[in-house]
């Protein structure tokens, strides 16, 4: 323990910016991290030692994470510094025009009308509910055990209870399939909805982000198969990429609310460092995938005897990026106005859809 405070304590202090201390913390305390990964260790220890042991790691993690934290705010606090000394404001010069304050929209809530539109051409409504769900509708009736990684406090945001409630904590919604379950109790089948929201996970890099946007669809029906999944996933990629023809790859995989799973790649190429779509002999993969379990559609209140269906969920943000070359998640959240005037979409000039399904 002593070696790993004196090790990490050194280099935080030692890191010259942001992007190093970045490393260390994943290094240290991300989910395969040096401590991450000793605190795992505590299932295999007997009671005796991990009644010694786990409080030990615990005080180290937060020990490790306070200071990250503060040599964050110096490193912040010495980039702006050094910002001011060299930047300054001639107060003569004439103001900006009237065209430099008009609103422009956020790229996140494009994509979303875009999606939300072709879905509704096949016959897709949208559905929401609430972002701080219950143990139960986020894990429990999706078929997700007790077991289960994503519900380890490392992967989720869970709440506060006040003391002496032993019920499990509310949680901030790891996926928007909750809304999923609310409309199966709500409305029943046949059923054909898609889930767009903000969705949480504690998880933060390049492609990352602790919030996020998610859009999942569900269609229940008495006949519905893999072949309908992939055919709507088709006709989706195609329109909104504008695309004809794009190929797509279906490959097992596994989640615990559908069964079977799939893993959805379509086709791509790189040329000169520009990821092109619709092209070429590669595969990016885009979006997870599968028949809704039985065991979900029971715990929804719907009869798996009579009723089936597919279900599929994408990162609103991660295609948003694909479609209009956006390199980093990050910048979506940092209320930088610069970054979006130069992505952003102006109201009375979005972009077409080029006419639908039928276009």
């Amino acid at each position: 323990m002593d070696d790993l405070r004196n090790k990490y304590l050194a280099a935080i202090a030692d890191a010259g910016d942001e992007a190093s201390l970045e490393t260390l913390r994943v290094t240290a305390v991300g989910k395969k991290g040096e401590i991450s990964l000793k605190m795992r260790e505590l299932g295999k220890m007997t009671p005796d030692e991990r009644q010694i042991a786990g409080p030990k790691l615990n005080a180290l993690k937060d020990e490790i994470n306070s200071a990250l934290a503060a040599k964050k705010v110096a490193l912040a606090d010495a980039a702006l510094d050094e910002r001011l000394r060299g930047e300054w404001l001639d107060v003569t010069l004439p103001g900006r025009g009237a065209a430099r304050g008009m609103g422009t929209i956020h790229p996140v809530s494009q994509v979303m009308d875009e999606v939300a539109a072709i879905f509704a051409d096949m016959g897709f409504a949208v559905a929401e509910g609430p972002q701080v769900e219950s143990d139960w509708y986020n894990f429990d009736a999706l078929n997700i055990p007790g077991h289960h990684p994503a519900r380890a406090e490392m992967d989720t945001f869970y709440m506060a209870r006040s003391e002496g409630d032993n019920r499990p904590p509310h949680v901030l919604r790891t996926h928007t399939s909750p809304v999923q379950i609310r409309t199966m109790e709500a409305q029943g089948a046949p059923l054909r909805i898609i889930a767009p929201g903000r969705v949480y996970r504690a998880d933060y890099d390049q492609t990352h982000t602790p919030m996020f946007h998610q859009i999942e669809g569900l269609a229940i029906d008495r006949d519905i198969s893999m072949a309908n999944l992939k055919w709507v996933l088709e006709e989706f990629f195609s329109v909104f990429f504008g695309l004809d023809g794009i190929k797509t790859r279906f490959r097992a995989s596994h989640f615990p609310f559908t069964e079977p799973s799939a893993e959805v790649d379509i086709q791509c190429s790189w040329v000169d460092g520009q990821l092109r779509l619709g092209e070429g002999d590669g595969w990016l993969e885009v979006l997870g995938s599968g028949m809704v379990h039985p065991k979900v559609l029971q715990a929804a209140g719907v009869d798996p005897a009579a009723w089936q269906g597919f279900a599929f969920g994408m990162g609103i943000d991660r295609i948003a990026m694909l479609k209009y070359g956006i390199p980093d998640l990050r910048a979506f959240f940092d209320s930088d106005l610069r970054w979006l005037r130069h992505y952003g979409f102006s109201a009375l000039d979005v972009p077409t859809l080029q006419g639908g399904l039928n276009g």
